[in-house]
């Protein structure tokens, strides 16, 4: 994975190349069909599991937060990255068949599991993205022990839809639209969660209205400014110091360049002191708004 310790500073070098391409591809039989999941990193580390929204696989919603350099040391530093890719959603996926049945919701959490089973995983941070987002919420339903940052609402791209097959890309949407509601339970979640969300997001106040269902103890906003609903895309620079901190509750962050860095868009002005306390998960229920600098 182009990893390699810096001398005496402890960074980290990432080839931002073979991020795209170093990853080993893994086809999962589940018993609500086969999955795609690509395995990023040393497998002894702890693991991230990521899903993406509807119509997009992890290389179309994740590949900016990846090629960010900083965010990519950061994660593949602490973490074997286990992307999974909803069944039709891969690259190069052939059309499913019109008569196999439609997974509900439900199905595509057990999926999550199966896929956890499959590589021998316990405890897991995941990376959720809107329709992946309620799927791993409803897996951390079962699996108690899941953690994860999920990030802000999405709209997804037209030309990137055109390119894949539009009725895989339906069966899926069509197990999100027949979603049951999970507010209700949301305040019984136990799971530790980071809520990343655009503020200009056309669901911006759905992702601020989810927080007041959620356990205070176990939630944090992170309000990122200048974008909109896909912020692993359009401002991934902006989840680094909450995910940092977001780590730093459970250990498994080494710090190698804390807000150093001349391309962060972060700065300690932007988050006020008291909310960078790892008291318990590393942050506290407060919108936390994040920028993007203008002295590059």
């Amino acid at each position: 994975m182009g990893e390699s310790s810096g001398s005496g500073s402890g960074s980290v070098s990432v080839d931002v190349e073979r991020i795209s391409f170093g990853g080993q591809e893994h086809l999962v039989t589940t018993r609500r069909g086969s999955v795609s999941v690509a395995v990023y990193g040393d497998e002894d580390k702890p693991a991230l599991v990521t899903y993406p929204d509807v119509g997009l696989n992890y290389m179309s919603c994740f590949q900016g937060l990846l090629f960010c350099q900083e965010a990519a040391s950061l994660l593949l530093h602490n973490f074997c990255i286990y992307h999974i890719t909803p069944s039709g959603h891969e690259l190069g996926a052939a059309p499913i068949l019109s008569d196999a049945p439609v997974p509900s919701v439900d199905d595509l959490a057990d999926q999550v599991a199966e896929v956890l089973d499959f590589f021998g995983l316990g405890s897991v941070m995941c990376l959720g993205v809107t329709a992946g987002a309620y799927v791993l919420t409803l897996f951390a339903k079962v699996r108690g022990d899941a953690q994860y940052p999920v990030s802000g609402m999405v709209q997804a791209c037209r030309s990137l839809l055109e390119e894949k097959q539009g009725q895989n890309i339906g069966r899926f949407l069509d197990a999100i639209n027949e979603r049951h509601d999970l507010t209700d339970s949301l305040r019984k979640l136990q799971c530790r969660t980071l809520i990343f969300v655009g503020e200009n997001s056309e669901f911006h106040e759905d992702a601020i209205h989810m927080t007041t269902k959620l356990d205070r103890r176990y939630c944090a906003l992170v309000e990122v400014q200048d974008c909109g609903s896909l912020v692993t895309e359009e401002q991934p620079y902006a989840m680094l110091m909450p995910m940092e901190y977001f780590l730093m509750g459970y250990g498994l962050y080494r710090p190698y360049q804390l807000s150093s860095s001349p391309r962060s868009p972060l700065s300690p002005c932007c988050i006020s002191p008291e909310l960078l306390s790892p008291e318990s998960m590393g942050l506290k229920l407060k919108p936390i708004k994040t920028r993007i600098a203008t002295d590059f």
